[in-house]
């Protein structure tokens, strides 16, 4: 909005023949950082507050899971409060909305993605945490099924739109790793021959699956303090460059990988969420004083799903979410091992972050030693890119 509005001053200005002042921020790289600073400074500000009604309102995590209980630092952790995700998705939120061109469909979509599934964990975190409150009687949050379904219903919706949104010859092609999608040396983006594209089903489908099972990844990723907003600030730093160079019809032709039409508006919306996950690790590094529950893990891997999705890199947003991955892998391979063996496992505890904990690691090593992999693991991601 003060984009749109600081843009139209200075047309203003040249049609008088005056000086336009704020040029700099048609540079779309300038708004995407301009936009993490403030986000970050927005979190840094607020926090305090924030947190401080969130205690008042006995928001706090019981420390009643499996994992929690069979940690050291469980009783320490029980009145910490959560739903701080209201910090990350606000400041966000706030930042994309200032800076972003609102006019720009992959933008309204992607600030709606955020919100709704914001909302649901909101929902479930506002359940679940003041249930204690509330009575032994109380509703423990919102049903497995019932959050899936919200999930897959909003994801599936927002597949169906950008399916329908035109953003080049390319908006729907399978972007298989190592291959070229452009000829070399051509001076118009020529498609190369024998590309693959997905049908409507197909591509629905595969958005949805994204952007619903990056939403749960981080979201179990979220039980360590630092853990799943350090990782998330390394991947929206591989997002921002994704946007930069899908959006750029030069940059895609000398990296021959799919240019998606005004798509690097995008960057902005990664920025802010890059900057918020930042300040909110301020506030949630080891001992943290506030988590960011549902409402920020499943909002933060909706928005990661949803920009693969739109930037056609997939396999290359997997590879930096390769810890997420993990995570998620841990649970399913536990719980299907555990059901088809009549109840053995193979960690003593999932998600994984528990196992090493359990077998120890520090939590601090554990966090930390993470987001070192995520960043070699987003290394690797962008230098895949160069290799067609």
């Amino acid at each position: 909005m003060l984009y749109l509005l600081l843009r139209t001053f200075d047309r203003w200005l040249d049609e008088r023949g005056a000086y336009g002042i704020f040029g700099l921020l048609d540079q779309i790289e300038f708004r995407g950082l301009a936009a993490a600073g403030l986000a970050f400074m927005i979190v840094l500000v607020s926090g305090r507050r924030t947190i401080a009604w969130l205690r008042r309102k006995k928001i706090g995590d019981g420390g009643l899971t499996d994992a929690a209980a069979l940690t050291a630092q469980a009783a320490s952790k029980a009145n910490v409060p959560t739903m701080g995700g209201v910090l990350i998705v606000g400041a966000a939120f706030v930042a994309t909305f200032l800076l972003a061109d609102l006019r720009a469909f992959y933008i309204q979509v992607g600030l709606l993605v955020m919100v709704c599934f914001a909302g649901i964990g909101a929902a479930d975190d506002w359940l679940k945490l003041t249930a204690l409150r509330r009575g032994s009687g109380s509703r423990q949050g919102l049903y497995a099924w019932e959050k899936l379904a919200f999930q897959l219903g909003i994801a599936a919706l927002v597949a169906i739109a950008c399916w329908r949104h035109d953003g080049g010859p390319l908006t729907h092609v399978l972007n298989i790793p190592f291959q070229r999608t452009y000829v070399p040396g051509s001076d118009a983006l020529t498609p190369e021959p024998g590309l693959w594209y997905l049908v409507m089903p197909a591509f629905v489908v595969l958005t949805t699956l994204m952007i619903a099972g990056l939403s749960n990844a981080v979201n179990i990723t979220d039980g360590m303090d630092g853990l799943a907003a350090g990782i998330s600030g390394v991947v929206c730093v591989g997002l921002f460059i994704l946007c930069l160079i899908a959006g750029s019809v030069e940059l895609s032709r000398v990296l021959l990988i799919p240019n998606i039409e005004a798509s690097a508006e995008l960057c902005v919306l990664t920025g802010a969420l890059g900057g918020a996950c930042l300040g909110f690790l301020w506030w949630n590094c080891s001992p943290a004083s506030v988590f960011m529950g549902d409402t920020g893990a499943l909002s933060i891997g909706a928005v990661i799903g949803y920009v693969a999705a739109v930037t056609r890199q997939e396999v290359i947003v997997l590879l930096m979410c390769g810890m997420f991955v993990v995570e998620a892998a841990s649970v399913m391979i536990q719980v299907g091992y555990f059901k088809a063996t009549g109840g053995k496992r193979i960690f003593r505890i999932a998600p994984y972050h528990h196992n090493l904990h359990l077998q120890g690691w520090t939590e601090q090593q554990v966090v930390v030693r993470f987001w070192i992999v995520t960043i070699l693991l987003l290394v690797v991601a962008l230098a895949s890119i160069k290799v067609r």
